[in-house]
């Protein structure tokens, strides 16, 4: 009896060695990751704003592994470019970098590694990965989010002058006409930026070619720029300029959007990516928002949608294996979440729901009847891009240097140099 109570004891203890042993190799996958030394990695974004919600991001990462720090490094949105193509150049720069969405020149080089065996890719969807794709069909970005473009607008500035709510193009002109002529800027936009003006096309656009029908059409070669849907568009973008503050074309988006937030414009058209700006230049304002414009009165609006840039290794990185450990951390839901209930956006990450009221109609709208944003999803190619040189001649529109017609021919001119449709 003392025997089989001795080898009970003896047992016991070895066992409890065992569990010991086991749970310390759990941990040292955390704790003890890269043998006890701390790695850095460097990560380059185009979204300065952003800085402060990373950093609360990133401390939950480092919390979870000790051992691998980020030192997130914004720079500003025109300067980015450059920066990351002189850094991947040089051999010596990020770890990580926000690759700009569609745009497949950095992929195509060969100065990325991979990403298509990333756990946690299983949670987004095929169509967003198709941001970050090279041309060889290999995924080399974790896409972070859904941007939608929306008109957001003051909910106290239409009540107060019984001014109902714009859901359609018609409605929209409507509206812009009432503000007007009570004073108010209709609707506060920038020209200075070129790319500024197809964002505004991408809400005002389907609404007159018809969304995805003509999408799919022009992507299988059946019709192409010249298209009169795609004609009475660009005649859309010329006549609701007259509703845009003096001298448009001369001011900065910030400009634009201080017209806003201090009440002084009816409505914003841009990214539903705005609206965490808004809240903090001015929490009080009555803020409203159209998810996108409907073909008729009663009809589903039109979102139109597009990923925002991914997140990608850098191939010249030493330290890929904790850069994937990022990696995989940001194609989690854990991450969507904390992203979506920081920035008040949409996540890419399936099963994320945004708690943001607003955030959410928009989310729902979306599912229920979205468009991609043409121009960028579709026609980010060519030098330069068609992307490129629709806004570009939209800001000849708008100064008088080019009609409907240029708008149009330079368009489909710059995309017959490079775009063959699919089968």
């Amino acid at each position: 009896m003392r025997r089989t109570l001795t080898s009970l004891v003896t047992l016991l203890f070895l066992f409890s060695i065992v569990l010991t042993a086991c749970s310390s190799s759990e941990n040292s996958s955390v704790k003890d990751f890269n043998n006890g030394n701390t790695v850095t990695l460097k990560m380059y974004s185009w979204r300065t704003q952003d800085k402060d919600g990373y950093e609360k991001i990133i401390a939950q990462f480092e919390k979870e592994h000790p051992n691998i720090k980020i030192d997130f490094e914004p720079f500003e949105s025109t300067e980015y470019n450059n920066i990351v193509n002189n850094a991947l150049v040089s051999g010596t720069g990020p770890d990580i970098i926000q690759l700009r969405p569609y745009d497949k020149s950095i992929p195509d080089n060969g100065d990325l590694v991979a990403l298509d065996d990333l756990k946690g890719m299983e949670n987004i969807s095929d169509e967003f990965k198709n941001a970050a794709k090279g041309s060889d069909g290999k995924i080399y970005g974790m896409p972070l989010s859904l941007n939608n473009a929306v008109i957001f607008y003051n909910k106290d500035l239409f009540s107060n002058n019984n001014i109902p709510v714009p859901t359609t193009w018609e409605k929209l002109i409507e509206a812009s006409k009432k503000l007007k002529d009570k004073g108010i800027v209709p609707i506060a936009q920038s020209g200075k930026a070129a790319y500024l003006l197809s964002l505004l096309h991408s809400v005002i656009g389907p609404s007159a070619y018809g969304g995805n029908d003509f999408v799919n059409a022009i992507l299988k070669g059946k019709t192409n720029f010249k298209d009169q849907k795609f004609v009475e568009s660009v005649k859309r973008m010329k006549e609701l300029s007259k509703y845009f503050p003096k001298d448009f074309v001369g001011i900065t988006d910030d400009d634009a959007k201080a017209l806003f937030y201090t009440g002084k414009a009816g409505m914003y058209i841009n990214g539903d990516y705005r609206l965490e700006e808004f809240k903090e230049e001015n929490p009080d304002l009555p803020i409203g928002v159209v998810p996108g414009l409907a073909l008729e009165d009663g009809g589903k609006p039109l979102v139109t949608t597009w990923v925002d840039g991914s997140y990608a290794i850098v191939k010249a990185s030493k330290h890929q294996k904790e850069a994937k450990v990022f990696m995989e951390y940001l194609a989690s839901k854990e991450f969507g979440q904390l992203f979506t209930d920081t920035f008040n956006r949409v996540s890419a990450i399936n099963g994320v729901a945004p708690k943001d009221p607003i955030i959410k109609e928009i989310a729902e709208a979306n599912e229920a009847n979205s468009t991609p944003y043409l121009l960028l999803v579709n026609f980010s190619q060519g030098t330069p891009t068609t992307k490129t040189t629709f806004e570009n001649a939209l800001q000849g529109l708008y100064v008088k240097k080019a009609t409907v017609d240029d708008v149009i021919q330079q368009t489909q001119d710059a995309t017959d140099k490079w775009f063959k449709p699919t089968k």
